[in-house]
C-alpha cells in the first residue's frame, strides 16, 4: 500500500466531509434570511443580530462562530463583531447575481432528505421522479439555473443560433419544453416583446409559480404556462422550441424530440441546452464542473429517467455525440453544436 496516496485520499474525504457540514451550516444561513440581513449591515454582533432576526442570540452566536472559523465572515475580536463582506454576500445574499450560489445549496438540503429514498432505487432498479423530492429542490433548481440563464440565455446563448434572433425580434411563436418556475420563459419574452411564449412542464406546483412569475414580471399577457408531457399538449406549429437543461432528464427524450420536430414550423430551430460534457469519461475526471453535474446526474437526473417507460438513463453528462444520435433519432437532419462553454452545450438542431 502507498501510504502516501493513502494519506492524500484520507485528507481529501475528509476535506468533503467538512464541505457538507459547512453545506448545511450555509443552508441555515440561506433558510434563516441571516446572510440577507447581514449583507451590508457591517459588522454585528450576536446579540445585535438576534435583535435584528428574532432567532435566538445562543444558536447564532455557535452559528456565527462556525462561519467565521470557516472564513465565511470576517470576525473582529476587539468588539466580538461579525461581518459578512461584499463579496461573499454576492455569492450567498443576492439571489440575482451571476455569482450566486444559494439554489445549489438548497438543492444539496433537499438531496440529502431523498437519500434514502435513491438508496432504495438503487436496489430495486426503479425510478425516482422529480415529483417525489422536498419541494426545496425546486426552488432550489429555480434558484441555481437564474443567474446563468441571466447571463446567457439572450446574450450568448440565442445568438449562436441561426438568424433565431431577428425572427424573435419580428415576432414568432416559442415553446420552452420542461420549463420549470418560467425563468427562462420569461427571460426570453422580456427581451423579445413582439413574440409569443408558452411553457409546458409536467410538475403542478413549478407551474403556479410561473404563473405568479410572470404576472411580477409584467408579461403574462404574452406568456402562457400550462401542466403536460413534453411537447405532446402543445399546439404549433413553433417558430422555436427549447430544451434547457430538461431533455436528459426524460423518460423517452427520443419521442419528446420527435414531438417537437413534428411541432416545429418548416424552417423553425430547436435549442437544447445541456450541461457540458465531454463524450469519454477519461476526459472528464478530476473537472470539479462534471464532478457536480455527475452527482446531481446520480441523484436527480438518471432517477427521474428510470421513473417512466422506456427509461433511456440518458444522464447530465450525455456528451454532444449522444445527444446528436438522440436528435437524429428524432428526424432532425441537421444538427450542430452552436456554442460550447465552461458550463453549457448549446446544441441547434433543424428539421
Amino acid at each position: 500500500m502507498d501510504l502516501t496516496k493513502l494519506e492524500a485520499f484520507h485528507a481529501q474525504i475528509a476535506q468533503e466531509g467538512l464541505g457538507a457540514s459547512l453545506s448545511l451550516s450555509n443552508y441555515l444561513g440561506d433558510l434563516l434570511g441571516i446572510f440577507r440581513v447581514m449583507a451590508g449591515a457591517g459588522s454585528l454582533t450576536s446579540a445585535e443580530l438576534a435583535g435584528r432576526t428574532g432567532l435566538a442570540e445562543r444558536y447564532l452566536r455557535e452559528w456565527l462562530s462556525t462561519q467565521a472559523v470557516a472564513g465565511h465572515l470576517d470576525y473582529d475580536p476587539a468588539t466580538g463583531g461579525f461581518e459578512l463582506p461584499a463579496e461573499h454576500a454576492a455569492v450567498l445574499a443576492d439571489d440575482e447575481a451571476v455569482t450566486s450560489l444559494s439554489g445549489q445549496i438548497e438543492i444539496a438540503a433537499a438531496i440529502w432528505l431523498a437519500a434514502d429514498g435513491i438508496a432504495e432505487a438503487f436496489r430495486t432498479g426503479e425510478g425516482f421522479g422529480w415529483h417525489r423530492h422536498d419541494a426545496r429542490l425546486f426552488t432550489g433548481v429555480s434558484r441555481f439555473f437564474g443567474p446563468l440563464y441571466r447571463m446567457s440565455l439572450v446574450d450568448q446563448w440565442l445568438p449562436a443560433l441561426d438568424g433565431v434572433v431577428d425572427r424573435l425580434r419580428a415576432g414568432a411563436r416559442v415553446l420552452d419544453v420542461g420549463c420549470g418556475h418560467g425563468t427562462s420563459t420569461i427571460l426570453m419574452a422580456e427581451a423579445f416583446p413582439a413574440s409569443r411564449f408558452e411553457g409546458i412542464d409536467y410538475h403542478e406546483s413549478s407551474i403556479e409559480a410561473a404563473h405568479q412569475a410572470a404576472r411580477k414580471a409584467g408579461v403574462d399577457a404574452r406568456v402562457h404556462f400550462h401542466v403536460g408531457d413534453a411537447a405532446e399538449d402543445a399546439v404549433g406549429p413553433w417558430d422555436l422550441i427549447c430544451f434547457f437543461d430538461a431533455l436528459h432528464d426524460m423518460s423517452d427524450p427520443v419521442t419528446a424530440a420527435r414531438r417537437a420536430r413534428e411541432s416545429l414550423a418548416e424552417d423553425g430551430t430547436l435549442l437544447l441546452v445541456e450541461p457540458a460534457a465531454a463524450d469519454r469519461l477519461e476526459d472528464r475526471i478530476g473537472n470539479p464542473v462534471s464532478m457536480s453535474y455527475y452527482n446531481a446526474s446520480t441523484f436527480l437526473c438518471v432517477p427521474h429517467s428510470l421513473s417512466g417507460e422506456p427509461g433511456l438513463g440518458l444522464g447530465a453528462q450525455a456528451g454532444a455525440e449522444r445527444l446528436g444520435e438522440v436528435l437524429a433519432q428524432a428526424g432532425f437532419s441537421r444538427v450542430r453544436a452552436a456554442l460550447t462553454t465552461e458550463y453549457n452545450l448549446v446544441i441547434e438542431a433543424r428539421p
